[in-house]
């Protein structure tokens, strides 16, 4: 199958099982891999931000936490910083805010998701993760209704099949994957 090089940014949520999902998917990344990724994973609102620490072993990716008004640039990752919701501003700058939790979380995968669609419309990527709860699956549904991509994990390869059930429920889904299959479907899309 041929993709069409038309992807400008991949967002990916994850909760619970979250960091063994994305160390799996970083593994996979081809090392030229150049769309930027911008990740929410609930951690505790006092946890350091360990994930960069860890991630940064398992890729060329260079991964940081995303700070405001930053321009997210290809051949980095992002995370959400701990108990900050991350936005994507129409001209693609981030902005950080400690409003209310949606879906019991800060940051919350719906808020990056659904602000990143309006964004990057058809030019986005969306992945659901592991997780517990159902956040994300109203974000990835915004991302199909302006011609993004979905894709889901496969629920019976996560550790915890919430969200990604959710998903596949709440949207029509482009891909339901394993994690491994979710990275190999990323660098052909990124090649186009």
């Amino acid at each position: 199958m041929t993709y069409r090089k038309q992807y400008k940014a991949v967002v990916a949520g994850a909760s619970a099982g979250g960091l063994n999902a994305l160390k799996t998917l970083f593994r996979g990344l081809d090392e030229q891999f150049d769309l930027p990724v911008i990740i929410v994973q609930h951690i505790s609102p006092n946890a350091e931000n360990y994930l960069i620490h860890i991630l940064n072993e398992f890729h060329k990716l260079k991964v940081r936490e995303a700070d405001e008004k930053e321009v997210p640039q290809n051949g980095f990752a992002y995370l959400a910083p701990p108990n900050y919701h991350l936005l994507i501003e129409p001209d693609h700058t981030f902005t950080l805010t400690i409003d209310e939790r949606v879906n019991y979380a800060r940051p919350s995968i719906d808020v990056l998701f659904e602000t990143a669609a309006e964004a990057y419309k058809d030019q986005l990527i969306g992945i659901i993760l592991t997780g517990a709860n159902n956040d994300g699956s109203k974000g990835l549904k915004k991302i199909k209704e302006f011609g993004g991509m979905a894709i889901v994990q496969d629920p019976e390869t996560a550790e915890v099949d919430s969200m990604p059930k959710a998903a596949i429920q709440t949207t029509v889904v482009d891909y339901i994957l394993n994690v491994e299959e979710i990275a190999a479907l990323l660098n052909k899309l990124a090649r186009g």
